[in-house]
């Protein structure tokens, strides 16, 4: 709704100003700490966007490399060359960026070849039902082994059971997302459960939740 009426630029912005500052108090807690944003299609290429980013990293003084941008695979395709001008300022500040839900679209391995990203996120299509679909582990087997070879790591998502867990770390992926992992719960229930004990409850810690999707919100990786 919010990109029908034209508003995903400004949600974006506020969850861009809100993530980094979420980002410096994990920091807090835990210096290796890393924060994964999510943006709509109708921000990638956005220079006001890009420029808010680098403005609240720099007054709040958080390192870039420890925060992450995701992108859908169908928004970055899109429009490559926008989302190549939006990330390469980014990078430059060391910025991360991943390539989410990578198969949901086009899933071409044209766009992991031309397109600068660190890290590979796996439709959860191709990994909830790999441990009974020679298909699925084809196709995972097949991604993770382009993307090893292209220097870019890979995340599986919708790790919901031990079955999928058991495909995803005998395939080579480097991380797994989904609720057998964690489920999304309040900062300072995430920060108390699993980062730093209870020193979150004093930090002043805002509650942010996940946006719905079967992954936590924080634990990425």
């Amino acid at each position: 709704m919010a990109e029908r009426a034209g508003l995903a630029p400004a949600v974006d912005d506020w969850v861009v100003r809100q993530g980094v500052q979420v980002l410096r108090r994990l920091l807090e807690v835990d210096p290796a700490m890393r924060l994964a944003v999510n943006l709509s299609a109708h921000s990638i290429g956005d220079p006001a966007l890009a420029l808010t980013l680098e403005r609240e990293l720099a007054d709040l003084g958080v390192d870039p490399s420890r925060l992450t941008v995701e992108v859908t695979e169908t928004a970055a395709v899109a429009d490559v060359e926008a989302a190549r001008r939006f990330a390469e300022p980014l990078r430059a500040l060391g910025v991360q960026f991943a390539l989410d839900d990578f198969g949901a679209g086009y899933g071409s391995f044209y766009y992991l070849k031309h397109l600068s990203f660190d890290t590979i996120n796996i439709d959860g299509e191709f990994v909830k039902g790999a441990a009974d679909s020679a298909v699925d582990r084809a196709i995972l087997r097949s991604v993770i082994g382009v993307a090893r070879a292209l220097g870019k790591r890979t995340v599986a998502e919708f790790v919901t059971d031990e079955g999928a867990l058991s495909v995803v770390r005998e395939l080579g992926a480097d991380y797994a997302q989904g609720y057998l992992i964690g489920e999304p719960v309040p900062l300072d229930e995430f920060v108390a459960t699993h980062v730093g004990g209870d020193r979150g409850l004093w930090l002043g810690l805002p509650a942010v939740e996940d946006d719905g999707h079967p992954r936590p919100a924080l634990a990425r990786g």
